[in-house]
């Protein structure tokens, strides 16, 4: 890696916790198989702390972050600017610093579906079944509409702060896309079954799977799945989550979070440099 000057660029992952984040290796090495004189760290900040890591972006002059959770909605006001996506959505995991002018985008959605179509998986008049409605999910539930999915059903838990929100978005988006999307309550255990037992793609948007959640799935067994059903998973950390061990017991093909963090990634990469992303370089450090 060439050595941080005084000149070197500096770019960052917001979330808490940002520890088991890889973004950092695929970012520096993309950086330096391209001459860019800039770095990429990750930091833990609380949500307290958000206002104080936005506008330290501003002050140290960096070119621009992610954003992971818990910080996906809570970053919108504090922003100038927010990309089409994001009016629709309301998440953000990109923000761009233009002399101090900043703009958040949402690259998760376009991550995702260039992930799916490495399986040869076009969203174009599928059902979809996407568990979890709050960042990521957001994104993802208004990808697979603009995409042309035939119907998405949308679960998340009725408990959960969130649910709100995700009537909202629901709304806005069938509204928009004329795309059968719905919402239900991820306890309403009959419901889920249903809405699997039609789908052709099913999508954990959650953080049940990975850190205190870890051996945890959000479907109860393996009824529940069936042959025939793609199973992905936005968790890369650990590889192989729950739900995507329930999936290969049943024979499901399954696709963990990396090859969407890798995609969204490249997508931020290049609204920051302009470049395209050095696939070919960054993928073997991701096991891809």
């Amino acid at each position: 890696m060439p050595p941080i000057t005084s000149h070197t660029t500096l770019m960052a992952l917001l979330a808490h916790p940002s520890r088991h984040s890889k973004s950092p290796i695929l970012h520096n090495a993309a950086f330096q198989a391209l001459g860019i004189d800039a770095v990429y760290l990750a930091f833990d900040v609380t949500p307290e702390r958000l206002p104080d890591a936005v506008n330290a972006i501003r002050a140290f002059r960096m070119r621009g972050v992610n954003l992971s959770m818990p910080h996906k909605e809570a970053v919108v006001p504090l922003l100038n600017e927010v990309s089409a996506e994001v009016r629709l959505t309301g998440s953000v995991n990109t923000v761009v610093n233009d002399a101090g002018y900043l703009t958040g985008y949402s690259t998760d959605g376009p991550g995702w579906r260039r992930a799916l179509a490495d399986l040869g998986f076009d969203l174009r008049g599928q059902r979809v079944t996407i568990l979890g409605a709050g960042g990521a999910g957001r994104e993802l539930i208004a990808q697979a509409a603009l995409q042309g999915a035939k119907s998405v059903d949308v679960f998340n838990r009725r408990s959960s702060p969130r649910w709100a929100h995700a009537q909202k978005l629901v709304e806005q988006v069938r509204a928009r896309t004329g795309c059968d999307v719905s919402l239900r309550a991820l306890e309403d255990r009959d419901a889920l079954r249903r809405a699997i037992a039609r789908s052709d793609l099913l999508t954990n948007a959650t953080n049940v799977g990975m850190g205190a959640q870890e051996g945890q799935s959000c479907i109860p067994d393996v009824t529940y799945l069936h042959a025939g059903l793609l199973v992905t998973d936005a968790i890369y950390v650990p590889e192989e989550t729950e739900l995507l061990r329930q999936a290969r017991e049943v024979g499901c093909r399954t696709q963990n979070g990396a090859s969407l963090m890798l995609y969204q990634g490249a997508e931020s990469f290049q609204l920051w440099t302009g470049q395209e992303m050095p696939l070919d370089k960054v993928r073997p450090l991701l096991g891809l």
